[in-house]
């Protein structure tokens, strides 16, 4: 059983936990550092493009099991 302590200690390693301004900046500064000013713009189309198909992806789910829900199931029985 997981505790609240453990949850705790595993957000505080994974810096979930008290992020501050000083931080953040110092992440970004690094990634530019690592990256380039001219990759950056390269890595957030990337990222944009997974997250659109991410959501198209979820859409069509959804769409599809509405689409199952509002199906009259003595019609698909008689057409098998």
């Amino acid at each position: 059983m997981v505790t609240l302590n453990k949850i705790s200690n595993m957000s505080t390693i994974l810096f979930l936990g008290n992020m501050g301004t000083g931080e953040i900046i110092m992440i970004l500064v690094i990634v530019l550092l690592l990256f380039g000013g001219r990759k950056i713009p390269e890595l957030m189309r990337g990222l944009g493009r997974g997250v659109r198909e991410f959501n198209d992806a979820k859409n069509n789910v959804s769409s599809e099991i509405r689409k199952g829900m509002d199906e009259d199931p003595n019609k698909s029985k008689t057409e098998a």
